[in-house]
């Protein structure tokens, strides 16, 4: 798998597939951090152990399969523009901390479902991701994998503390649980600002799309353990399936309350957004996340018919700002990529 094939498709192979929850839950993350035994963590390391971690994951990964993951392809953030890099964030394919960490990488299996980053605060941050809502199924995948990388590298482990990581944070499990969820609902309803803090207080922090200091576009949230120390992994997700059951309950309701003390108005708002979507000249970056999601909800309530979910996720990721600019294939101000985004939603949704 070259580089090109992974920037030229904006959505991923295993996002095509339809998970459990898909109307509400889009995606399902396990990611785990380790580091080698002997070897300097990233934040305090000198260049040349730095290589050393990226050589051995080279020669020992670049090019080679495991189960579903197939042909990991090996990319040093070194080789890639600004541009290029940004593409990856927001495919989700790497963190925004990599694009600045030095001697760093990232190994991508062919699906994208498996990306395995390499220096960024960790020597290693496994991340796997599955569609819809699949805690289990993707909890047993990342122990497989990290059993398969563990047969070639020593982790930085203690019987007391669990595995030894750069932040004190992911001591323990080194496991981050998450899951990217639509609650368009109980943001109109305003039901989620009660919401956020209950979830804070069972140990869980609810994020943006790209993670850590990142705001909610689309009302579409990452919720995650804070605690990885203290827990097994198994209690960690048994605990963040239970919020999410939960959310996606709370979420339910809210779409019905709307449906029945508003739905003229909420069927207004939606099919507003559709034409915009449909017909709008220039659309910035904010607003096409909000009326993605109104089209979205529209969608998953059964009043749009003619479009899909695929299509939907495409243009999450095909309307940012480093896409818009790949495809351009240069630079381009505010206002060349309002009018670009604008261009691309018009096509995808006319086709």
């Amino acid at each position: 798998m070259s580089l090109e094939q992974f920037m030229n498709e904006a959505i991923s192979p295993w996002m095509r597939v339809e998970g459990p929850e898909n109307d509400i839950v889009l995606s399902t993350r396990i990611r785990l951090a380790r580091n080698f035994e002997k070897v300097t963590f990233p934040i305090i390391a000198n260049e040349d152990e730095l290589r050393s971690v990226i050589e051995f994951m080279k020669e020992n990964y670049e090019g080679k399969s495991y189960a579903n993951y197939q042909n990991l392809a090996f990319i040093e953030m070194e080789d890639l523009s600004h541009i290029e890099k940004r593409v990856l964030v927001e495919k989700h394919l790497i963190s925004p901390f990599l694009t600045k960490a030095r001697a760093s990488g990232v190994l991508v299996s062919e699906n994208e479902q498996l990306s395995i980053m390499v220096n960024e605060e960790d020597h290693i941050r496994i991340q796997l991701y599955f569609p819809g809502f699949q805690m289990k199924q993707a909890l047993d995948h990342a122990f497989e994998l990290d059993d398969w990388l563990e047969e070639k590298i020593d982790f930085a482990f203690d019987e007391r503390w669990g595995y030894l990581t750069s932040c004190p944070t992911n001591v323990g499990t080194g496991m981050r649980a998450s899951v990217m969820i639509h609650l368009p609902a109980l943001v109109l309803t305003k039901r989620i600002n009660q919401m956020i803090p209950a979830i804070n207080q069972f140990g869980f922090v609810v994020r943006g799309i790209y993670g850590e200091g990142t705001e909610a576009l689309g009302n579409l949230f990452q919720v995650s353990n804070q605690i990885t120390l203290g827990k097994s992994e198994e209690d960690i997700v048994e605990d963040l399936e239970s919020v999410i059951i939960n959310l996606v309950e709370q979420e339910r309701e809210a779409r019905h309350y709307l449906l029945h003390t508003s739905g003229k108005k909420l069927e207004d708002q939606i099919f507003r957004s559709y034409g915009i979507l449909k017909y709008g000249r220039i659309i910035e970056s904010q607003e096409a996340s909000a009326r993605i999601s109104d089209v979205r909800l529209g969608v998953d309530l059964g009043m749009i018919k003619d479009v899909s979910h695929n299509v939907l996720n495409e243009l999450m990721v095909l309307t940012q700002p480093g896409f818009l600019q790949h495809y351009a294939k240069k630079v381009l101000t505010t206002s060349e990529r309002d009018v670009l985004r604008a261009t691309l939603i018009r096509e995808r949704l006319n086709i």
